[in-house]
């Protein structure tokens, strides 16, 4: 029985983050007349910092529109726990003070993230089950099991009187996974064969990629070849999230007598949160590090984190020579059963060199199939489509290029409307499609160790000034007569000196500054702030002159 529609009432959604970049995800849906929507929060979560935005880890999606509409906000639904879908709700969701909803490894990914970063912070948790719809608001919600690579992945089908759309979350089609449920084809197809119009938000990662991703039980052949002709001690470097992963490699060490030592804690956390859920049974407990020197070199297996080259993870520190406990040696070998997130390149191809320097054997997914995407390819797309028939698409999760190949994809494929979507756009759904781009304001937030604030605020700029061109300081002192009493003491840090110059940095900016202040008039060395300013344009053009680079140039004037 068809659903009755309510006149004036609409089915948007606005995309916070996660559309047009990969990482910090955050959608919403929202219901009601143009005025007065409730609002319907889809996943919260982050992406990581690199070389642009030195000292910050991580970066949220600003939620400033969504504050404004917290009255009319409902709810939000976790699709699963990776941290580019949830890794922001402890910093962003506890001041709106509505529940999140979670599967029960999602929630306990949360809880266990809560108290080993010490926050303080809380939020109320719902579970829910995939296959048994519940209601946020006007949202009729259904969780519909998918395959990636981490447990209880979900699309979500929403459906109101407006209309209904499915939002897929992280997926793919893996008629074989490892320690994950299959996608629920059945109900997939059930979904479309309802007659009724269903706009599709679909995740886009691999829309340029041919074909069908290949199974996570490839992967694990692959790796019990491996462990079973390996010579020495085997080390697995995983994403911590990845239980398929570690069970895969578990049940490798096993048919070749050796046993797993898991180090990071990472690691230990998923491990230990799946064994209280049940997912690992049959899986025999990993040894702690402290095992691993006892154990001889054919007989272990070693777990660890650090695949994205983490400076402070178990790799890295092993490949440096510096863990506490575990080391390894020549004839030893190193698998990164995993691809490196873009950014991550570098650091990861830095251990591995420092690895092979020590005589280590390091097997990646460029040489072995190690690794596979948690996501799907065209293939995949296509049989989507087929089965759960869209009326509209709308590409999510990826870069431009991604989401502009989806769009062209799915048109292809028949879907007259799609849309290709930015950050901050609206889509009205139902009933009458339609896209306003830059409808909704949008930014980012970064976590500055443990400050949020804007970019502006963080002043990541001027450390990636000083990172270029260092800090030059110049303090004097001023009586009220103007005389100079005290000074110019000069600071260089960050500025290259280089023995047997001629004409030292330190030199050029003293000259500079002793010449400034010689030619400006003692009576107006009153106003501090010109006479500062005219200070630092000289040391600035000298340094720029003689070095070729613009330092940051910070001038104190001390009035006695």
């Amino acid at each position: 029985m068809a659903k009755k529609k309510v006149t004036g009432h609409e089915l948007v959604f606005v995309p916070l983050g996660g559309v047009g970049e990969i990482g910090r995800n955050m959608g919403l849906y929202g219901f009601g007349p143009a005025d007065e929507r409730k609002w319907l929060v889809v996943d919260c979560g982050v992406s990581f910092g690199g070389p642009e935005t030195p000292g910050i880890e991580l970066i949220m999606p600003d939620p400033t529109f969504l504050e404004e509409e917290a009255e009319n906000v409902v709810g939000l639904v976790l699709t699963h726990a990776h941290e580019d879908h949830y890794g922001a709700v402890l910093d962003l969701w506890p001041g709106f003070d509505k529940p999140v909803f979670a599967t029960p490894f999602a929630a306990a990914m949360l809880r266990a993230k809560r108290i080993s970063n010490a926050i303080d912070e809380d939020v109320d948790v719902e579970i829910f089950t995939p296959g048994v719809p519940f209601h946020l608001g006007p949202f009729h919600i259904e969780a519909i099991a998918v395959s990636h690579s981490i447990p209880e992945s979900c699309a979500l089908l929403i459906d109101t009187p407006a209309g209904r759309v499915l939002h897929t979350g992280d997926w793919k089609i893996d008629i074989s996974p490892v320690g994950t449920p299959q996608t629920d084809i059945e109900r997939l197809r059930a979904i479309g064969n309802e007659g009724r119009p269903l706009a599709l938000v679909c995740d886009s990662t691999n829309a340029m990629k041919g074909g069908v991703s290949p199974s996570e039980t490839e992967v694990a052949i692959h790796l019990e070849r491996l462990i079973a002709t390996a010579k020495h001690r085997v080390a697995v470097t995983i994403f911590a999230s990845n239980l398929g992963r570690m069970i895969s490699i578990a049940r490798a060490a096993a048919k070749a007598d050796r046993q797993v030592v898991a180090t990071g804690r990472a690691v230990h956390r998923v491990a230990g949160i799946a064994r209280e859920l049940g997912l690992m049974e049959g899986v025999p407990d990993f040894l702690d590090q402290d095992a691993y020197g006892y154990l001889p070199r054919e007989k272990v297996v070693l777990i660890c984190t650090g695949s994205q080259g983490e400076a402070r993870a178990a790799m890295a520190r092993i490949a440096a020579g510096e863990h506490p406990v575990i080391d390894l040696s020549p004839g030893d070998m190193a698998i990164f059963s995993s691809w490196a997130i873009p950014g991550n390149e570098k650091a990861v191809i830095d251990i591995q060199n420092q690895l092979i320097d020590r005589g280590v054997e390091v097997v990646t997914a460029r040489e072995e199939m190690v690794h596979v995407s948690g996501h799907p390819r065209r293939n995949e797309l296509a049989q989507l489509y087929e089965w759960t028939k869209p009326s509209l698409l709308v590409p999510v999760h990826g870069e431009p290029m991604h989401l502009e190949a989806h769009v062209k994809f799915g048109r292809e494929h028949g879907i007259k409307t799609a849309y290709s979507v930015r950050n901050g756009d609206m889509v009205r759904l139902f009933p009458e499609p339609a896209h306003f781009p830059g409808e909704v304001p949008t930014g980012v937030l970064y976590l500055d160790g443990n400050i949020l604030c804007t970019p502006e605020e963080s002043r990541v700029r001027d450390r990636r000034r000083l990172a270029f061109g260092g800090l030059v300081v110049v303090s004097l002192a001023v009586n009220g007569k103007g005389q100079i009493v005290s000074g110019p003491v000069i600071e260089l840090d960050g500025l290259p000196e280089v023995e047997d110059d001629d004409y030292a940095l330190a030199d050029v900016v003293r000259s500079a500054a002793q010449g400034t202040i010689k030619s400006f008039p003692e009576k107006r060395r009153a106003d501090t702030g010109r006479f500062a300013e005219a200070i630092r344009r000289a040391v600035r053009s000298e340094v720029n002159a003689v070095w070729g680079r613009k330092p940051i140039v910070k001038v104190i004037i001390h009035k006695v």
